[in-house]
């Protein structure tokens, strides 16, 4: 029997679909076991606390648990290649910070794996802004006289930030970038110790994550400069200006938490838990956790993150590269 060139492709068609009918009913069933999320991070941070409110809702919507797992070292790295190198059926995801998720590639030699190449954008979940003080006896009162200060009296203002490769760090670089002034950067191991010497006088600025700083600048015992966020974090410190308030238009330096899969995880998985983070985001509880964590809502499709994401490697690349900053 002789089959017409129609048939064979028919045929071929049919073969492809019938061998593709396992993984689209995966994917359709999906979950029927627990979801691994990885944060690339120890417990207790600010990704951890809100990556464990986005995995209740995620197991309340979708019947299965999903459960943190904390895999922090080398700045995110460890957990980035796990969740690189998981496979892409939708059992393992990870909760990230831009680190692990964009600009680690930027700064580290080798990560042990391409964030753009090995995990694919879920969800852009939120934003957090960043908070620019200076101690209270600062030979500057606010943003504009810092910069006229800086190019006055170049590395004589020292500026805190919480470490190497941070976006403290970054977010200072950029600021000296893009109005031609030099600083003198001074970097802690975390928060804590930046605090104390902020108050102690012992730095003049620090650029750090806001939710430290808010108590400490409603009691006068630090002045807040400005935020960096493309809005005022109107909840907590309305008076407070953004950066592009101050005639630095566009400026935008903001943590971001992102759900990310493997690269190659079905379609149809991801869209199932970027509807349901969108819609926890849209819903009262969703909106009144992300004041209380001083967040502001981000969501969208899955090429809005990634979108936004590439936006930032094209932001960051050329200050990374400007400062020299490299990491091991």
């Amino acid at each position: 029997m002789r089959i017409s060139k129609t048939g064979v492709t028919t045929l071929a068609l049919a073969a492809g679909l019938i061998a593709a009918l396992p993984s689209l009913a995966a994917a359709q069933a999906w979950p029927t076991r627990t979801v691994t999320m990885i944060v690339p991070f120890p417990a207790g941070g600010p990704a951890d606390v809100l990556a464990r409110t986005v995995a209740a809702e995620l197991s309340a919507k979708l019947g299965q648990s999903f459960v943190i797992e904390n895999k922090a070292g080398a700045g995110g790295n460890l957990g980035g290649a796990a969740a690189a190198k998981a496979e892409p059926d939708g059992y393992t995801m990870m909760f990230s910070t831009p680190g692990p998720a964009a600009v680690n590639k930027l700064m580290y030699a080798n990560a042990g794996y391409d964030p753009e190449k090995d995990l694919t954008p879920v969800i852009l979940v939120a934003k957090s802004p960043l908070i620019i003080v200076a101690n209270n006896d600062a030979p500057a009162k606010d943003f504009k006289e810092m910069v006229a200060y800086a190019k006055a009296n170049p590395d004589k203002l020292n500026v805190g930030h919480p470490g190497n490769g941070t976006l403290g760090h970054i977010t200072s670089e950029l600021i000296q970038l893009n109005n031609s002034i030099k600083m003198t950067d001074v970097p802690y191991r975390g928060t804590a110790p930046l605090t104390t010497d902020v108050l102690g006088g012992q730095v003049h600025l620090a650029m750090d994550f806001i939710t430290t700083y808010i108590p400490l600048v409603k009691d006068k015992q630090i002045r807040a400069l400005a935020v960096t966020s493309s809005e005022r974090v109107k909840s907590d410190l309305p008076d407070v200006p953004t950066v592009a308030e101050l005639g630095f238009t566009g400026f935008e330096a903001t943590a971001w938490y992102a759900i990310l899969a493997p690269a190659k995880t079905p379609a149809d998985i991801i869209q199932k838990v970027n509807a349901t983070v969108n819609a926890w985001l849209q819903s009262p509880v969703g909106k009144e956790t992300l004041v209380k964590f001083v967040m502001q809502s981000a969501g969208g499709t899955p090429a809005d993150a990634k979108t936004y994401i590439s936006s930032e490697l094209a932001k960051w690349g050329p200050v990374i590269k400007a400062a020299n900053i490299a990491l091991n």
